[in-house]
């Protein structure tokens, strides 16, 4: 690397996957976002890169989506790169042919592979038997390249993010308040999952984010009452129905409308610098109304945004030519 290209401190995270957050440290974290700006300050002038010239890259779609495959395929342009788009009915993945066969054959082709989709187990397998760094585009239990992108609007908003008390609104248990919970303990925010309580994250991962925060000055709170969000600097939310739990919509709409987003709720945090987000889609009227999310506090095309830098970051900094960023 060019000495003074990059105002930051360089980390070398060259061949890594982006499996999970948990993988991370905060230092390296803190790096992705630096190099995110980088990038993104860089495309707002109209520079294009060249970090990743000559390379291709494998993008495997068994859920639909529309911010993480133009993510990945403008990010992946946009430094030089040839994104390649697999989806569920067009190769042999998971039919005729297992996860172990198809990631030792797609690593001697792809210089890096993206996967999203159910089981978590399987991008873990894709990067175990590849050989090439593989990164996770979201699966049931993580996707922590939307953290990234959260984080990056934070700091856009208010500067260091150390400290922050981040509350999450809805299903405690789904990826996203997952990846949120390690993100921000990681990180030194203060996070609340306000949610009822069968919808709490899981034990293990909720000991696992406290030792997190212990490190960093963060906390952990899991809660049903509302009324945690007193303070908070962000409100989050998600769909009460993940891909692939359409059946249980009736249900979670039941369990979860108490914990809607909407003015009220946004309002009691007490502070009008309160910011909201969301990893979008949203279903406007069930996790928030329309006046939230249109509203003068929300930020989530922003985070829509910022998931095209940041997923570049992850892509430069694990397999692109520093030299050419």
């Amino acid at each position: 690397m060019r000495k003074g290209d990059i105002p930051m401190k360089h980390l070398n995270l060259t061949g890594r996957s982006f499996l999970t957050l948990k993988d991370f440290t905060a230092e390296e974290i803190a790096y992705l976002l630096d190099l995110a700006a980088y990038l993104k300050d860089k495309k707002k002038k109209g520079i294009r890169g060249k970090s990743l010239a000559g390379k291709n890259i494998a993008l495997m779609f068994e859920k639909t989506s529309t911010r993480t495959r133009c993510s990945f395929t403008v990010a992946a342009i946009d430094e030089g790169a040839h994104p390649e788009y697999l989806g569920k009915d067009e190769i042999q993945f998971g039919k005729k042919e297992n996860v172990k066969d198809t990631a030792r054959v797609l690593g001697r082709m792809f210089d890096g592979i993206e996967f999203r989709g159910f089981s978590h187990e399987t991008v873990e397998m894709l990067a175990k038997y590849s050989g090439v760094p593989v990164w996770n585009g979201l699966t049931d239990d993580f996707h922590p390249t939307q953290i990234l992108a959260d984080f990056l609007t934070m700091r856009e908003v208010f500067g260091d993010i150390t400290g922050k008390k981040f509350a999450f609104v809805g299903d405690g248990r789904n990826n996203m308040s997952n990846s949120l919970m390690i993100g921000c303990t990681k990180m030194g925010l203060h996070c609340v999952i306000i949610a009822p309580k069968a919808l709490w994250p899981k034990e293990d991962l909720v000991e696992l984010c406290q030792s997190y925060a212990k490190v960093s000055g963060g906390s952990l709170t899991i809660t049903e009452d509302t009324a945690a969000v007193a303070g908070a600097d962000v409100i989050y939310t998600d769909v009460w129905c993940s891909m692939g739990e359409e059946d249980k919509a009736a249900e979670r709409v039941a369990l979860l409308s108490p914990y809607q987003v909407n003015q009220k709720l946004m309002d009691a945090s007490g502070k009008k610098s309160t910011i909201f987000m969301h990893c979008l889609p949203a279903v406007r009227g069930n996790e928030v109304t329309d006046d939230v999310i249109e509203g003068p506090q929300s930020v989530v095309f922003d985070e829509a945004e910022n998931r095209m830098h940041t997923i570049k970051a992850v892509m430069v900094a694990t397999l692109g030519n520093l030299d050419e960023v």
